[in-house]
């Protein structure tokens, strides 16, 4: 299959919106293209401090959809998306007018191959490609994912937090919730951990399909189910912890939806919150009765273990 590419520029106040316009219109995951975080990764890279920005500089958010036949409805969904959170919200939909680059599936699939190899993530996880080798050692909880279409090759910020801190969540026995699974990684992690049972949906098909594939791949099909829901709505029962890598109005929108699906004493690992949503998802969280016990930070982004009453 090809893909079509789509790249919008905007602000960091406004990144979050219009990744979410992107999800909207049927794109698998989102990726951020921004230069203070590239500047902050080369900094720290070379041992030293980043230079502060002069001024604000734009970020690229990007998404794939494929080239079929709901393509142009799918883009008019967006600019139609984009429209009414800019009436919202108060910015300039023109100034972040989608670009579309057609990409053929072989440049799609090398482009992965160039950018993504293997891994270590956190004290025993390591991500492998599936088109590289390894030698794991003994203690090694190795991951082989080929993303295809879908967010999640384990090394952005928001997943790497998530898999250090599912290092130290999860216990053997434990039922587990993954919201937004993607290419499946924080789900085939947690079945690696430890977990009894894990079921992993996304709202997006693609998505869904990527992560059923990259759960066979690792031979934990007998833990994880996989599927489609709009959040935790296909969900069924209570897990011990739900992992939703996504993004703080999303987030914002799952603390509705917890009290059915978060057994007492349970955790909720929300990541993908950029540092000026912080305090907004905190805020929320201790509204509807949360308890925040750990709050990662990287890169600007952020990361919070999230504690429902009851016993644990």
């Amino acid at each position: 299959m090809d893909w079509a590419e789509i790249s919008l520029q905007t602000s960091h106040a406004e990144m979050e919106l219009i990744a979410q316009a992107l999800l909207d219109a049927g794109a698998a995951g989102v990726v951020y293209e921004d230069p203070e975080e590239e500047r902050r990764y080369l900094a720290q890279a070379e041992g030293r401090e980043a230079a502060p920005p002069q001024a604000e500089e734009p970020v690229v958010v990007k998404a794939y959809l494929p080239e079929d036949e709901d393509l142009t409805a799918r883009l008019a969904e967006l600019r139609e998306g984009i429209a009414r959170l800019a009436r919202a919200d108060g910015f300039d939909a023109a100034a972040c007018a989608p670009l579309v680059r057609h990409v053929s599936d072989a440049d799609w699939e090398n482009n992965w191959k160039a950018y993504f190899h293997t891994q270590r993530v956190g004290e025993r996880i390591v991500i492998q490609p599936t088109w590289e080798t390894y030698e794991a050692q003994p203690e090694d909880i190795v991951l082989r994912l080929d993303p295809e279409s879908a967010f999640g090759t384990g090394t952005h910020p928001t997943t790497a937090m998530c898999l250090r801190a599912l290092e130290t969540l999860v216990r053997p026995g434990m039922r587990v919730f993954d919201v937004g699974t993607g290419s499946g990684v924080l789900a085939i992690a947690a079945a690696k951990l430890g977990a009894r049972e894990v079921v992993a949906m996304d709202y997006a098909r693609p998505a869904a399909a990527v992560a059923a594939k990259n759960v066979r791949e690792n031979g934990v099909e007998d833990v994880v189910q996989t599927g489609v829901s709009d959040l935790l709505q296909g969900f069924s029962g209570q897990a011990d912890l739900i992992a939703a890598n996504i993004i703080a109005d999303i987030i914002l929108r799952l603390f509705d939806e917890l009290a059915d699906h978060l057994a007492p004493g349970g955790r909720l690992l929300a990541s993908g919150i950029i540092d000026e949503r912080l305090a907004e998802v905190e805020a929320a969280a201790a509204a509807h009765g949360l308890a925040i016990e750990q709050v990662m930070e990287d890169a600007g982004w952020a990361a919070l273990v999230i504690r429902a009453g009851g016993n644990v």
